[in-house]
């Protein structure tokens, strides 16, 4: 895409605070002391649990830079930041959190697959930007709509980055289109973390933020927007990041049994 570019290797990677817990260290994982997150209502930047999946996106041109907005709808565009600006700014305060928070106490009871994480994978913040209803609004999808006259049931935000789980393609996910167009929603194409343009950790220069669903639906490095018929069918929403009862293990798992995992669990810190 124009104006930015996902990385083949880990070459330009951006520099991190020096007291992260570095989980995994390419694609960079990582996250902050507990008392980082006890010690201020509203989370550092700096200590904002890091979470991808290949090498972090080069902007090399922000004004060329661009999101296509196609799929189920009459009139496809493209969209520059210069039009998502224009849009009405909303601030809303959010908790993303990893759905692997607290991974390494749940291998303590049974092996679970996937980085190690320990209780820091959760941050608040200020996030800015537009409004998601208000840009489907512009390819003529209405607030509160649930399917499009095409068909269109779910929003899906594809990146530009590279992941090894999808084969070297891009990370990908999906929201229902009824949770999408709800202005009660608050999810956003958001710009700025903390009263200031997104870091390239945290998905510089546009990325979507979902309050309330787990922090993998929350996809950074948008390269598009499609309006598609069915739920998302990339490895994050299939293949993983779903929920299963004890019985289930590795050797007789059956992914399409479940739906992809959304709400998050309530979780209690002793």
């Amino acid at each position: 895409m124009p104006g930015i570019r996902g990385p083949s290797d880990y070459s330009q990677e951006p520099p991190r605070h020096p007291s992260l817990r570095i989980n995994y260290k390419q694609p960079f994982n990582a996250e902050p002391p507990r008392s980082a997150l006890v010690s201020s209502y509203i989370t550092p930047v700096e200590f904002f649990f890091k979470r991808n999946h290949g090498p972090i996106p080069v902007v090399d041109d922000i004004d060329s830079y661009s999101v296509s907005m196609s799929g189920l709808i009459d009139n496809p565009i493209e969209l520059f930041m210069k039009d998502i600006w224009k849009l009405p700014k909303y601030v809303v305060t959010a908790t993303l959190q990893c759905a692997g928070n607290r991974r390494t106490a749940m291998s303590n009871v049974k092996e679970v697959k996937g980085v190690g994480w320990d209780v820091s994978a959760i941050g608040n913040a200020v996030w800015g930007g537009a409004k998601l209803a208000d840009v489907l609004e512009l390819v003529g999808i209405a607030k509160w709509t649930s399917t499009t006259k095409s068909g269109g049931k779910h929003v899906e935000f594809v990146s530009i980055d590279k992941c090894k789980e999808e084969n070297g393609g891009p990370y990908k996910a999906s929201i229902p289109l009824s949770h999408a167009t709800s202005p009660e929603a608050d999810v956003l194409l958001a710009y700025e973390m903390n009263g200031e343009p997104l870091k390239r950790d945290h998905g510089y220069p546009l990325r979507v933020v979902v309050p309330g669903v787990i922090g993998a639906r929350s996809v950074k490095w948008l390269d598009s927007i499609n309006i598609i018929a069915e739920e998302c069918q990339g490895f994050f929403m299939q293949k993983d990041y779903k929920m299963f009862p004890p019985s289930v293990n590795w050797d007789n798992i059956n992914w399409s049994t479940r739906r992809p995992q959304m709400d998050f669990p309530v979780q209690v810190y002793a």
